[in-house]
């Protein structure tokens, strides 16, 4: 069976979804499904970046919309050569590309699919500050984008959490089929000491423990309530190890304020992003990972975190706390101030045997629900 995963995107450094789809089409592969991407942009020089898979990238596109004359000619040419058409995203101009297509072949058509990654989720039109995207993400909802959801041969989520939030954001809604596929991750490479060696000479912690945020520096990611409730604590005399925020973003405006924010503070960390051996030796060598954001599709870096024994603290917004919670791999709380606070306080209050206990049901989850092997096999059956 061959594939086309089409996206505006392939660049690791712009989100989730680019790895996602990494993750995915090496899981396809171990079942003998071939894979192939076209994309918007420009072709890519880092070796972070040397794919074992064919993208095709069609220049850069015009706008925010990522409008791309391009694609459309790509897609046109080559689409009825796949089996499968996989669209991951929503909101950008490749999911009105494969809509144009499709309804531009005569006789059969490859089936298509569509995989919002968790941007069908009503946090995105109901958010304070983002009156404006919101109100873009109807038009173009009203428009253009309902086209193909409603052509789509199936609809895939991640998660429960996910498919049923979809259901209640856009209106009209009317999918043929929804699945949930799920997400995996790769099993992480075995510790070394290369990997705590990395870490150390780019974050400088001298073999201490931690905790660990690891991801985009954002608003959206709570940061700004962890190093509040971070601070807070230490000021009240609890005793909290270091703290590393690591993940690209200090240069925006926001990450510059969390810089400020931390700065009368010589355990807060901005090794800035992670990779290779480096970000291996964060997951391993941290106490517990920390994601209090506010919307959170899946969390990779969450489900990378339990593949490596680390328990996780997160929000409930984060889609798949429930699993999490119900598996003994982490604590959750509310995404707000308190919330945070409490996420770490009780932490703190967990003895080392629990500490271990939950690092060990932190495994178990991960090779139970969140393994790539699994992930793939649900979508490979759907797919067949």
């Amino acid at each position: 069976m061959k594939i086309i995963h089409v996206v505006s995107g392939m660049d690791p450094k712009a989100g989730g979804i680019s790895q996602a789809i990494r993750t995915m089409i090496g899981g396809l592969a171990d079942q003998g499904i071939y894979s192939e991407v076209v994309s918007v942009g420009s072709e890519m020089g880092d070796p972070e970046t040397d794919d074992p898979f064919p993208i095709h990238f069609t220049g850069p596109g015009k706008s925010a919309w990522q409008f791309s004359t391009g694609l459309q000619s790509w897609l046109n040419k080559n689409l009825v050569h796949y089996d499968a058409v996989l669209v991951h995203g929503l909101w950008q101009y490749h999911t009105y590309a494969v809509y144009q297509a499709i309804n531009a072949i005569n006789g059969p058509r490859p089936k298509v699919y569509v995989m919002p990654h968790g941007m069908l989720d009503p946090w995105f039109q109901q958010a304070k500050g983002r009156e404006m995207k919101s109100l873009r993400n109807w038009l173009i909802w009203k428009l253009i984008e309902h086209r193909i959801i409603h052509i789509a041969d199936g609809i895939f989520f991640t998660c429960e959490t996910e498919r049923k939030l979809a259901r209640q954001t856009f209106s009209p809604y009317f999918p043929k089929s929804e699945m949930v596929v799920g997400l995996g991750v790769h099993r992480p490479p075995p510790y070394t000491r290369e990997m705590q060696e990395a870490f150390n000479k780019a974050c400088n912690m001298n073999n201490r423990g931690y905790l660990l945020f690891l991801g985009r520096i954002d608003e959206k990611k709570g940061v700004n309530l962890l190093v509040d409730a971070y601070l807070s604590l230490k000021s009240e005399g609890y005793d909290l190890p270091p703290l590393v925020i690591a993940g690209p973003g200090m240069d925006t405006p926001f990450g510059i304020s969390i810089k400020k924010q931390a700065l009368y503070d010589q355990e807060i960390y901005f090794p800035g992003m992670l990779s290779g051996p480096a970000k291996w030796g964060a997951f391993y060598g941290c106490e517990a990972f920390l994601l209090p954001s506010h919307q959170e599709n899946f969390g990779i870096a969450v489900v990378e975190a339990m593949a490596c024994g680390r328990p996780v603290l997160i929000s409930d917004q984060v889609n798949i706390w429930r699993e999490i919670e119900n598996n003994g791999g982490g604590l959750v709380e509310k995404d707000t101030s308190d919330g945070v606070r409490n996420l770490l306080v009780n932490w703190l209050s967990l003895s080392q045997t629990e500490r271990a206990q939950m690092s060990s049901k932190a495994r178990k989850a991960f090779l139970g629900d969140f393994s790539v092997e699994k992930a793939a096999g649900k979508l490979g059956k759907v797919l067949v």
